[in-house]
């Protein structure tokens, strides 16, 4: 950070913006602390006095505009505000948590901490600390749940100020908010501000297409409104007569959710039809209850525009796990495109934009059980076995972030919350984790099913078990659910210790019947770990214990006749990048300054790797991930293994531009899918060898119901080079749909 003295225009600044926050607080409900919250101020002021951003703005900005966004945006109160302006004191100057407490009270001082043990992002460089530092933050969501909404709060400022930021520093940041961030605002019911967080961090990370599609918004913006203000009026004159105060508002959709369904769908900007959401908040009769007055008003709206049948969703008499509650409608508007219609009460309306903030606020006593607080209970159960891979342990977590959920009952009629995708064996889990060990199928509608099957929304489901059944390696492959997982990986971490203590016995028993390894124990040891390129003796003794390593021959691998390059296991070893594999690859090393690479023909393959899990081509947003070894990985920036990359290992990725001439080619998959009309086929056939002159490496095509689908790896020079080929190929009679082959992560 830089330093220097404020001018008077700086302090000005200022104190327009701690009025503007005093003013926000001024318009809440919460009962007015402005002596408190001014000597926060005061304080953090002083302790930050002639400290600046890397924008060169003074750093006290970055505390009153995380406080604004806790009182104006989620609705946090005095505590929280002086929270939020206090939060990198501890940090970044000499004042303690001892300090905070004595001048500001035991409450502030924990959260302060809370939030001090978390700064500077979520993870570390080394893995242990990542897991460490995440589940400390997990845990402070049980501890005091405002400490997590005021980071969420820091981080939406983060995001967006980032422009200050480098690019290496902006794709870390970004990933980690959009793996972490941005799900988690979900989890908790802040719906606007985890919009926000995607579309920026999206914004970031695809700067060209995200500019692209926010000028098309703003193209069609007017028109999209005016027909929001036709299919308003004879709505707003129902609700009117009906006697209602409301709010009738349109909303339009976010870049970030355009380019999903754009992704999603395979399909022009022109092409999605759903750009624009109507909400309706009501204040409800108290003479009758919100549910019955919601659907009133269902009855209302239909009598004007035909719903569809199949896109009514009832999240009042069953609330999202983020105790979302709403009515959606999805009708036919006069012009003939479909509108979806929210309707909300007030205290709804709070909920769904404040989330757990607002659903504290309208709890009314201690049965007031929501899934929310289950879903927090289960953080706790999973916190107390952190999983010791860092990596594995995110992974993990994130699949507790769900957003999508189905309601299956118990066969005693208790209804279930389950993510979308669960299995009949996530079920068994969820219910207790003996159940989960032993369960051998279930009874879905007093059907039989196997482990592996997907629950749908109103399955009765009985879990059936069997004491001589336990778990197998292949179901981590049928579960998504957090808890699932983490039940397996402790059951199977237990299972490995105790083969890694026989390996272990069996290992040093070796050792100690041969005289020589005996003398040399710390050389035959490092011998062993050389030979089957291990670097942990732990890995060593598993691999024993569970006989995969055998030890007869132990004396020739530690003394062997051959030569001593045997010992070195890269040498004469060729890496199969996925680029000529066989020739030999260099160790990459970035120059000093900022983070950033440029691939080049010559280098590619050799120092740099294309990775297999994403496949990028010249011409893809990429970035670079260097490994513990020097080698640097080019990833798509949108590719999940990188989004995890980002937010693991921040400090290793580098920002990767291509300067590339069409000299190698690479294979791409393409999909193409179709009327099957006699000779559609050698149209696509003629385009791709006669008018692009593309090779292929192999076809598989498949016909049924008069419709065939086919897919064709062929060899492509970049980026450009394929898509004028997949615009080519969209422009043939009875083509209906041709897109590049992405993973299904």
């Amino acid at each position: 950070m830089q330093k220097s003295e404020f001018t008077q225009e700086e302090e000005l600044m200022i104190r327009r913006e701690f009025e503007a926050l005093l003013d926000d607080y001024a318009h809440t409900p919460h009962r007015q602390k402005v002596e408190l919250i001014t000597h926060a101020f005061n304080f953090a002021h002083k302790a930050h006095y002639g400290v600046r951003r890397l924008s060169g703005e003074p750093y006290i900005l970055h505390p009153i505009a995380v406080a604004r966004i806790c009182v104006k945006e989620i609705g946090l109160g005095s505590t929280s505000i002086c929270s939020a302006l206090l939060h990198d004191v501890v940090e970044d100057t000499d004042y303690t948590v001892e300090d905070i407490a004595g001048l500001f009270g035991d409450k502030i001082a924990q959260i302060v901490s809370g939030l001090t043990k978390i700064s500077g992002g979520v993870f570390g460089e080394q893995a242990s600390e990542q897991a460490e530092n995440f589940r400390k933050l997990l845990l402070t969501i049980s501890d005091d749940i405002r400490v997590v909404l005021i980071k969420i709060a820091d981080r939406l400022h983060n995001m967006r100020t980032l422009g200050a930021q480098p690019k290496n520093k902006q794709y870390k940041i970004a990933g980690e908010t959009q793996y972490i961030y941005a799900p988690l605002a979900h989890r908790l019911g802040l719906f606007p501000i985890k919009t926000e967080l995607e579309d920026l961090s999206f914004k970031y990370e695809h700067p060209e297409t995200w500019q692209e599609i926010h000028d098309k918004l703003e193209a069609v913006k007017e028109q999209q409104m005016a027909s929001f203000e036709q299919f308003a009026v004879p709505i707003r004159e129902r609700l009117t007569s009906m006697g209602y105060q409301y709010i009738l508002k349109a909303r339009i959709k976010s870049v970030y959710s355009v380019w999903k369904k754009m992704m999603r769908q395979q399909c022009a900007f022109e092409d999605v039809y759903d750009l624009l959401a109507v909400r309706i908040i009501f204040t409800p009769n108290e003479s009758m209850s919100e549910k019955d007055q919601c659907w009133m008003i269902y009855s209302a709206i239909t009598e004007f525009y035909r719903p569809h049948p199949e896109r009514i969703r009832d999240w009042i008499s069953t609330p999202k796990a983020n105790g979302y509650e709403a009515l959606h409608v999805t009708v036919m508007g006069k012009n003939g495109e479909w509108i979806e219609v929210q309707i909300r009460t007030d205290r709804m309306n709070e909920i769904a934009e404040r989330g757990y903030a607002a659903h504290w606020k309208y709890k009314t006593g201690e049965s007031d059980d929501s899934e929310l607080d289950k879903w927090i209970r289960e953080i706790k159960d999973i916190l107390e076995h952190p999983d010791k891979d860092a990596m594995e342990f995110l992974g993990t977590f994130k699949l507790n972030l769900f957003a999508q959920e189905v309601f299956v009952f118990t066969p005693k009629g208790e209804i279930k919350t389950m993510p979308a995708g669960s299995t009949a064996l996530d079920f068994a889990f969820m219910l207790h984790s003996e159940l989960g060990e032993h369960c051998i199928g279930a009874k879905v509608n007093h059907t039989l099913v196997p482990l592996s099957y997907q629950l749908k929304g109103g399955d009765q489901v009985e879990v059936l078990t069997s004491n001589s059944q336990h778990p197998q390696r292949e179901w981590l492959d049928m579960v998504i659910t957090a808890k699932a997982k983490n039940c397996l990986n402790q059951y199977f971490r237990k299972e490995e210790r105790h083969y890694i203590r026989h390996g272990e016995r069996l290992v040093n028993d070796a050792i100690q019947m041969d005289k020589d390894l005996e003398q040399n124990r710390d050389m035959s040891l490092a011998r062993l770990l050389s030979y089957y390129n291990i670097t942990q003796p732990q890995e060593l003794y598993l691999h024993v214990g569970q006989g995969t390593i055998r030890l007869d021959n132990i004396h020739d691998i530690v003394f062997p006749k051959r030569g001593w390059k045997s010992y070195i296991p890269f040498i004469g070893k060729s890496n199969d990048t996925g680029q000529d594999a066989g020739k030999e690859q260099e160790i990459v090393k970035p120059k000093k300054g900022p983070h950033t690479i440029e691939l080049t023909d010559d280098e590619m393959g050799k120092k740099f790797v294309l990775s297999n899990c994403c496949h990028p081509i010249p011409g893809d947003e990429v970035l670079g991930y260097l490994d513990e070894k020097g080698l640097m990985h080019i990833h798509k920036i949108d590719c999940p293994e990188a989004n995890l990359l980002k937010t693991s290992y921040g400090k290793r990725i580098y920002s990767a531009t291509w300067n590339t001439h069409r000299v190698q080619s690479f294979v791409e998959t393409i999909e193409v899918k179709g009327i099957d009309k006699f000779g559609v086929f050698i149209q696509v056939m003629q385009t791709m060898t006669q008018d692009f002159h593309i090779n292929m490496r192999a076809i598989n095509i498949s016909s049924e119901d008069g419709i065939f689908k086919g897919t064709m790896e062929i060899y492509v020079y970049d980026r450009s080079e394929l898509e004028d080929l997949l615009k080519a190929l969209r422009k043939i009679d009875n083509i209906k749909e041709v897109k590049r082959y992405e993973k299904d992560f």
